[in-house]
């Protein structure tokens, strides 16, 4: 694997502390009747400002509810996007992190775009500052550059291809068979599945979702005897070692439709745990366990779950729609260019793969 010379060690630091900033938010605790009064209001204010709730799978449940009830959507990132670009609603809400915001802005520049979390952030995202890895771009003329959609507007600008888990796998292929090398960013391992699964020739970022890379493979194997008539759902931003006892390996989207398919009623699923909440709807008789993140080298940094997703609740969905705050705004040049690099990830999807594609499928 080609392999970048960058600083990991200042980006894990910077990722490190905002994590634990957003471990210790506070969360004011209500009873049930003030959850519902809540609830009554906010549908009210989305109705009055004709806007509408976009939820990743990730975030909490009552959430994702929310956004099920009042006509939105639960997905993953493109696919929010993508549903608040084709919504007549004026308003799209993001419950998620920043550069789900971001995306949905860059779709629907006309559109008010408000994050429920100002803070939330993405590892991959911080991980991957727009000076440092222009520069690293600049050093590497003669590679395509190919960005995960979990970074800035500022990257996907720099970026020649936005890519979710989903596509990534085909697009690379695409530029393979054209004789082009690539530079990929900001998951290394994402990228690095993707290297052995195309062969492609591919220079990597050194980036990395705290949460995926906590997943352990010896701990996975242990469990698998355990539930041996477990199937084992794996996201491929883990590592190699965990990838290659999944049954099934593919986006949020991809591991929900597989809970649903296939004939096994246990799980063992390596993702954020917000997804469960949504695979149970869909198949109530099936069982669902989060995946090891125990075991050598473990620090349960994460334990399954994203700290910038759970600082979306409620009250903070109440406050932006009272306030207006958290307004997702993008100088229009970044979001041209960076429009164009996303756009052309979608033109592949119709024109390559299936002319009324929906692309979908992200961390």
């Amino acid at each position: 694997m080609n392999q970048a010379v960058n600083t990991p060690k200042k980006l894990e630091a910077l990722i490190n502390d905002t994590a634990q900033g957003a471990r210790n938010i506070n969360h004011t605790a209500i009873d049930e009747s003030e959850k519902q009064a809540l609830l009554t209001e906010i549908k009210k204010l989305l109705i009055e400002q004709d806007a509408v709730l976009v939820a990743h799978y990730y975030v909490d449940d009552e959430l994702q509810d929310l956004a099920d009830a009042t006509g939105g959507t639960v997905a993953d990132s493109l696919e929010m996007a993508r549903f608040g670009f084709e919504h007549e609603a004026a308003t799209v809400i993001v419950a998620g992190v920043r550069f789900m915001g971001e995306t949905a802005k860059i779709l629907s520049p006309e559109k008010r775009i408000l994050l429920i979390e100002d803070e939330a952030e993405c590892s991959l995202d911080i991980g991957c500052p727009i000076e440092e890895f222009s520069a690293f771009c600049d050093q590497h003329p003669d590679r395509t550059v190919v960005v995960y959609a979990n970074t800035s507007a500022a990257v996907k600008a720099r970026a020649d291809w936005v890519v979710t888990s989903s596509i990534a796998l085909e697009v690379c292929t695409y530029l393979k068979e054209k004789g082009e090398k690539i530079l990929w960013a900001p998951d290394r391992f994402l990228g690095g599945y993707i290297e052995r699964e195309t062969g492609a020739d591919m220079m990597m970022w050194q980036g990395s979702c705290i949460v995926h890379e906590e997943f352990k493979a010896q701990a996975l194997e242990q469990m698998k005897k355990e539930f041996p008539e477990a199937a084992v759902l794996v996201h491929p931003e883990s590592a190699a070692s965990v990838v290659h006892l999944a049954d099934v390996v593919g986006s949020t989207s991809r591991l929900l439709s597989a809970s649903a398919e296939l004939p096994n009623k246990q799980f063992i699923v390596a993702t954020e745990e917000g997804i469960f909440h949504k695979m149970k709807q869909v198949s109530p008789d099936k069982e669902f366990f989060a995946a090891p993140t125990a075991g050598d080298g473990a620090t349960c940094i994460s334990c399954a779950q994203c700290p910038w997703m759970k600082m979306n609740d409620l009250q903070r969905l109440y406050n932006v729609l009272k306030t207006g705050q958290n307004e997702i705004t993008i100088d229009e040049g970044i979001r041209a260019q960076a429009e164009v690099s996303l756009k052309r990830m979608v033109d592949f999807a119709r024109e390559h793969i299936h002319p009324t594609v929906k692309v979908t499928g992200n961390a």
